[in-house]
């Protein structure tokens, strides 16, 4: 997000305007008037319009939709995408909303402050993650939406009721693995147990979507205004600080999302 300092006078933007553009963290930069977006009215703060949460809601209600009465698991709560899908599924009507991370912290602060019902922690210290879900969703999982993969993914899929849809919207498990450098992510699932339950897996890209985008903004103005969500996130100071932001947000340094502010 930016502030016009210049524009041609006979185009749409004047000295002064906030827009979004995708040109990534910089002091300046020179784009053409069609690579930005003026401030959506829709969102009552300007920095409401970095929250992370349209993939969640994309997922939530396209790919895995949820219905009144689910029991919802989302894994890698604590992150920018995680903070935001539970209180969303919670919104769509889900009963139930179960989270992991990897912080006793974070997971008190999930369920103190964002409504989860409860949040696995995650750890070579912990026993098996399937084992803990199976005790904290005894009837099965309706809903997952997974920001990590890995053995969370397959806990997920072996705990998944009868019909479960599960949508893919991340792999951390790939991207905090120091060996592969964040460009896969592979897991064993028992595609038997896809057949026999009916279950649906199918992973979540923002452009398959168009009009996702407008229908998150205008939802989330309206949940933000009412005070029916929260929006969590973390500051880091100057554009010097750009070059440990996003490691520190993989790596679960922060809860919520990460703005870099110039």
């Amino acid at each position: 997000m930016g502030e016009v300092l210049a524009a041609p006078t006979d185009g749409p933007l004047r000295p002064g305007d906030r827009v979004i553009h995708l040109a990534g963290w910089r002091d300046h930069a020179l784009l053409p008037v069609t690579e930005v977006s003026p401030l959506d009215p829709a969102l009552p703060t300007a920095v409401a319009h970095l929250a992370q949460g349209s993939a969640a809601y994309g997922a939530l209600t396209r790919l895995a939709p949820v219905r009144t009465g689910d029991v919802v698991l989302v894994t890698g709560a604590a992150g920018a995408v995680g903070t935001l899908a539970g209180q969303i599924a919670r919104l769509l009507g889900a009963a139930r909303v179960l989270g992991s991370t990897g912080s006793p912290h974070k997971a008190v602060r999930l369920v103190r402050e964002l409504g989860y019902d409860e949040v696995l922690l995650r750890g070579p210290e912990q026993p098996p993650f399937a084992d803990r879900l199976r005790a904290a969703a005894p009837d099965g999982i309706d809903v997952v939406l997974d920001t990590v993969g890995g053995e969370q993914l397959a806990a997920a899929l072996a705990v998944a009721r009868q019909g479960a849809r599960v949508a893919v919207v991340g792999a951390l498990a790939g991207q905090m693995a120091a060996e592969r450098g964040g460009g896969s992510a592979p897991v064993e699932i028992d595609t038997f147990r896809l057949v026999v339950r009916g279950l649906s897996l199918r992973g979540y890209a923002g452009t398959d979507h168009p009009g996702v985008e407008a229908e998150w903004r205008e939802r989330f103005g309206g949940w933000l205004r009412s005070g029916a969500i929260r929006f969590p996130y973390s500051t880091v100071e100057g554009i010097d600080g750009a070059v440990r932001a996003l490691p520190e947000l993989i790596a679960g340094r922060h809860f919520g999302a990460v703005v870099v502010r110039l």
